[in-house]
């Protein structure tokens, strides 16, 4: 018989692409190949300057393009359907007619960023609290941070208004790469990443529309919203060998997808350490998260799939904190007149902290300010002569990570709504034994790795 279809799932993330195909097997949906590539997409932001967070479009695409070239071109020419995952609450700007532009490559039709901003990203710091605090009230569960999109389009139109006139569409970076396989004429965007741009009623699922045209807000940019698990379209090119035709989902948020990928049991929470940290459990069914938000409140309700919910403790400290750690090691060693490359200085620490079992240090790691509270930064108390050592700092500041995480959504609290198990995922859990080791002296369930989250196949999955 002819071969069996695959399923392409690809994830657009903070630091790299990755692809990931499934084929139907007996067990279900296996990954038959998958291929990263980092982005190294960061670049400076002219208008924000040192606040600003901002990546190059056409890295990001580029990147894309060379996990999909280094894809078996056999088993993508029997691609049917496309799941697309990314960061959420970023913002990409384009002009609609010349958002990209298809050229032939070795592997066939490929498209390549045109007319297209830089994407400022999730952890753009531009919008103060001052900033924030001088906006409209929005219409929505979730509290207004700095980093979502319809924050970062208010700052364009009090700070740079010029801006905003080169473009007359705008989305997340997934929603883009979504509209340029689509040829969209407008934006298609689904809940999930609606929700965290702020402004958008979950609810009534629509934008707050009204609150945003009385203060000036360009609407004309804001896309068209859809149901997660929708088709936005088919592909325009056979795009690296997948046929044209084939169907695209909507673009869909790294998060839930990450979730998706591992959760199978509503009494299995989340708890995912990567480059920041979340700790997540599923809401039953037919919740409904509150009218409006409370702003001191570490937990969110994310939209999932099917109409539910996902509570949320979404830290924005975590392997960034051990990264920055690691940085300022290497930045002291310079200045002592030796060098010492960063990964040899992660094998060290880790080896340190695992030769101290305890250490009365507390770090309060929280260098990147939360959410919820932004103006709290981090500290160390409980200085001792006897607990200086990398191996004692190191421990300590694993397990502020966890503690902190553990702060916004309490063992206690995950324990009422049933929760039995944890299962831990993300990058910096799986390469950090300390950091496995803090999280299992803190929950008093049992922890299950290996089973790891992987936004790519989870964007596939949905498929």
């Amino acid at each position: 018989g002819p071969a069996p279809a695959c399923v392409l799932g690809i994830d657009l993330g903070t630091t790299s692409v990755k692809a990931a195909l499934l084929m139907g097997a007996e067990q279900g949906q296996v990954v038959a190949e998958s291929c990263s590539r980092e982005t190294q997409a960061h670049t400076s932001s002219l208008e924000a300057g040192p606040q600003g967070m901002e990546q190059n479009v056409r890295r990001i695409v580029r990147a894309l393009n060379e996990c999909l070239a280094a894809l078996p071109q056999q088993q993508l020419q029997r691609v049917s359907h496309i799941g697309i995952s990314g960061q959420m609450h970023g913002i990409v700007f384009w002009k609609r007619d010349k958002g990209c532009k298809w050229t032939e490559c070795g592997t066939g039709p490929t498209f390549e960023p045109e007319e297209v901003s830089h994407l400022i990203t999730w952890q753009d710091g531009r919008c103060s609290p001052t900033f924030l605090s001088s906006l409209p009230l929005p219409q929505s569960h979730i509290s207004l941070a700095t980093g979502f999109g319809c924050a970062t389009v208010y700052w364009y139109l009090q700070k740079s208004p010029g801006f905003l006139k080169s473009y007359d569409a705008a989305g997340t970076i997934h929603d883009y790469v979504v509209a340029m396989l689509c040829g969209l004429k407008k934006p298609l965007m689904s809940i999930q990443n609606a929700a965290s741009w702020g402004y958008f009623n979950s609810r009534s699922k629509s934008w707050n529309t009204d609150i945003l045209k009385k203060s000036g807000f360009p609407v004309h940019l804001l896309p068209e919203v859809g149901d997660p698990g929708s088709i936005a379209g088919r592909t325009i090119c056979a795009w690296y060998g997948i046929p044209k035709g084939a169907k695209v989902g909507i673009a869909l948020g790294d998060f839930q997808c990450s979730v998706y990928s591992c959760l199978t049991e509503r009494t299995d929470a989340v708890l995912n350490i990567s480059t920041s940290a979340q700790l997540t459990v599923s809401m039953p069914s037919g919740f409904q998260p509150p009218e409006t938000p409370d702003p001191s409140s570490a937990v969110t309700y994310f939209p999932y799939f099917n109409d539910d919910y996902l509570a949320v403790a979404a830290s924005l400290n975590g392997g960034n904190v051990l990264a920055t750690f690691v940085d300022m090691v290497a930045q002291w060693t310079e200045e002592l007149g030796l060098q010492v490359q960063e990964p040899a200085i992660y094998t060290k620490i880790i080896e340190a902290a695992l030769a101290q079992n305890d250490s009365k240090l507390s770090v309060h790691p929280t260098i990147f300010g939360e959410r919820h509270i932004p103006e709290q930064l981090a500290s160390v108390t409980n200085i001792a002569v006897s607990d200086l050592s990398l191996g004692h700092v190191t421990r300590a500041l694993c397990r502020g990570i966890v503690e902190n995480l553990c702060s916004m959504l309490p063992v206690q609290h995950l324990m009422e709504m049933g929760v039995r198990r944890i299962l831990g995922s993300g990058s910096a859990l799986a390469r950090n034994e300390v950091l496995r080791q803090e999280v299992e002296r803190i929950f008093p369930c049992p922890v299950i790795y290996g089973k790891d989250v992987d936004a790519a196949v989870g964007a596939a999955m949905v498929m």
